[in-house]
């Protein structure tokens, strides 16, 4: 705010904070800070060191600063002005829209001087460096007439834009609790990939540490990350954990997280099975060794780091399996063959499609027999917690939508603890195998309709094949509910029995052939496969819609893996969602094809066979390189069904 200001413009200040107030920004017992130009916060002096709006630079502050302890990441600001027309410059759609235009540096001090939302972007670009930062800009002395417009500036980003309602799309025009402004903000796009990356980068550095430090396994790592997230969950151990003697940090480590895991909703044998994997954790003999470097112990230090950078992240309705991109991290690292049990997580963005492939909503039901870290569930559970409107409903999707099955105990820790940290699903998580008699009777009992599935790849044994657990996923559906698999593309163009089967009880919707390095460091060619449960396909008389979808925009990189590039993953995404659920046709892209799998006519299930090629937009180069993906093609599926056959041999041996 700058000297010499009209006194009405404390009139919009008083206005901002008796909201603030009615909100409870004030209130004692939460960790939300609200400053009035000035911050304690040494990260955010430094970077509005240079953020006075005179053409003279200098330190500057906005007329209100709001931070949170438990969410560091993000920020709020506020600018006001006591008159509405001094609420928006013209020039503000060009500085959203990154278009460019002319002005001195005295015409820009001028202009953030004032108008509010010139401000408000004026110190959310500078705050951006180094946090999320959602900027409200007020102008009018009256509530009944005040003008109020949010905007979100994610870290990194070049420039802001509006900050709308997650489930409606429309902008957000009113000062909102700390915690509607961030359930509004983390499902922006560009804050969710801030936050991913910033997620990998702390992953990384742990890992590092835990090597050098912990002496911990690579399936030990996640686990360490995960019983942490739970014990901070419990207040007192979250502010006492630094007075504990580095010799009795462990103890109070296993049993804060017993503790958690035992006022969780949810039979004791499972509490049983949850809590083992972390008790053989807590007794390593590293964890609560001390050096020089570390007087308080190892595992503080993990404690510290995990509180400090993992914790604040872990949103509840924000739909990323936190955990799952922490094991996926570990597991590059693992000096071993990283197939090992054809455990290969599905990224977080092929989760987020198969909700949608699934259509899944509020009123849904949705299982994974093979849950693995909850990617999943915790997927599903987003898109449901968006439409839910009423605490009815998201205590049904809490207590009554989300059932899991997974087989390893590490793996199911994993899964129950992201439920845990969301404060849902855990009631309706099995361990076993979802082939046991007396797991998939109560699975059944839930009477699912919407079934999610990524299997363990290339098992072998034909009791283990890919597709039979598709059946199994389908059986355990209602009738007429939605089964989504990816499989490898084998199961779509190999002979095999059980293809039979599943065309004989149900109903193939849809088939998508997938990027060739989906999964990359692991190489599998792969499909997604729709299922309507519980319909024989000749008694539904439908052809089979199958769809190309082999580039989706996605690039390697040296230390992040696969991400999107460009940022058009979202747009690509809605279209092929689209295309799709209308089954719209389209020349390279996909085709409809009446198809059968019975002892008279074995058709393969994948594009390629079957679709038209816009051959106007092919070139020699085009041309060319088809030919040696599919030369490629051919010979990996070979190599895996060769590869399957002869463990499949074995196995036999092995029995006789």
């Amino acid at each position: 705010m700058a000297k010499g200001t009209n006194k009405n413009e404390r009139n919009t200040e008083n206005l901002v904070r008796d909201a603030l107030r009615k909100l409870d920004y004030y209130e004692e017992d939460n960790n939300v800070s609200v400053e009035e130009q000035k911050s304690v916060i040494e990260e955010i002096k430094k970077l509005l060191k240079t953020a006075s709006k005179s053409a003279k630079g200098g330190r500057g502050y906005p007329e209100f600063l709001v931070s949170n302890a438990d969410t560091p990441d993000f920020l709020i600001v506020y600018e006001c002005k006591a008159s509405t027309a001094d609420h928006a410059s013209p020039i503000v759609p060009a500085i959203l829209g990154g278009k460019p235009f002319v002005e001195t540096e005295e015409e820009t001090a001028k202009r953030v001087k004032r108008f509010a939302v010139d401000g408000a972007l004026h110190y959310a670009k500078l705050l951006a460096r180094g946090y999320n930062v959602i900027a409200v800009a007020v102008s009018g002395e009256k509530k009944a007439s005040a003008s109020k417009s949010v905007y979100l500036h994610s870290k990194g980003a070049k420039t802001a834009r509006l900050l709308r309602n997650k489930s409606s799309g429309a902008p957000i025009t009113e000062i909102l609790p700390w915690k509607d402004f961030l359930d509004h903000a983390v499902f922006d796009p560009a804050v969710r990939q801030a936050r991913l990356e910033d997620l990998l980068a702390f992953a990384r550095e742990l890992h590092i540490f835990m090597r050098d430090h912990a002496k911990l396994t690579e399936s030990e790592k996640p686990l360490l990350v995960s019983g942490t997230l739970i014990a901070l969950k419990n207040k007192a151990f979250s502010a006492s954990y630094g007075l504990h003697e580095a010799k009795d940090l462990p103890n109070r480590w296993i049993e804060t997280i017993k503790q958690e895991i035992n006022g969780a909703e949810i039979p004791q044998a499972k509490k049983d099975n949850m809590a083992q994997p972390y008790a053989s954790i807590s007794v390593h003999p590293e964890l609560s060794k001390k050096s020089k470097e570390y007087p308080k112990g190892i595992l503080h230090e993990l404690i510290k780091q995990i509180h400090e950078k993992a914790a604040p992240l872990m949103t509840a309705e924000e739909g990323t399996d936190i955990l799952g991109h922490f094991y996926g991290e570990f597991l590059k690292y693992t000096g071993g063959d990283k197939k090992a049990l054809g455990i290969v997580l599905t990224p977080r963005h092929i989760t987020e499609l198969f909700a949608m492939l699934a259509n899944v909503s509020k009123h849904s039901t949705v299982v994974d027999i093979c849950a693995g870290t909850g990617g999943f569930l915790v997927s599903a559970m987003s898109q449901m917690m968006r439409e839910a409107n009423t605490e009815q409903e998201r205590t049904r999707i809490k207590g009554k939508g989300l059932i899991g099955v997974e087989q390893q105990p590490n793996m199911f820790a994993l899964a129950a603890s992201n439920m845990i940290l969301r404060g849902d699903g855990k009631a309706n998580l099995y361990q076993g195998s979802c082939f046991d008699e007396a797991i998939a009777p109560a699975v059944k009992k839930h009477k699912p309709d919407v079934g999610l599935l990524n299997p363990p790849f290339a098992q072998g044994t034909a009791d283990l094949h890919e597709l039979r657990f598709i059946q199994q996923m389908l059986n355990c559906l209602v009738e007429g509910g939605t089964g989504v698999a990816i499989v490898p593309m084998s199961c779509a163009i190999s002979p095999n029995p059980l293809r039979k089967e599943l065309m004989a009880e149900h109903t193939l919707e849809a088939v998508m052939s997938m990027p060739t390095e989906l999964f990359y460091p692991v190489g599998v060619v792969c499909c997604i496969m729709v299922w309507t449960a519980h319909k024989p396909h000749a008694q539904s008389k439908r052809d089979t819609w199958f769809g190309y979808w082999k580039d989706d925009g996605y690039i390697k990189t040296k230390h992040k893996g696969r991400i999107d590039g460009d940022g058009g993953w979202p747009k690509l995404r809605d279209h092929w969602v689209d295309m799709y659920r209308n089954r719209r046709v389209k020349p390279g892209e996909s085709v409809l094809q009446a198809v059968k799998y019975d002892d008279t006519q074995q058709d393969e299930w994948c594009a390629e066979a079957y679709m038209e090629t816009d051959y106007s937009a092919l070139s020699q180069a085009d041309f060319e390189q088809t030919v040696r993906k599919y030369l490629m093609f051919q010979l990996v599926n070979e190599a895996e069904e060769k590869a399957r056959t002869s463990a499949g041999e074995a196995g036999e041996e092995a029995n006789d």
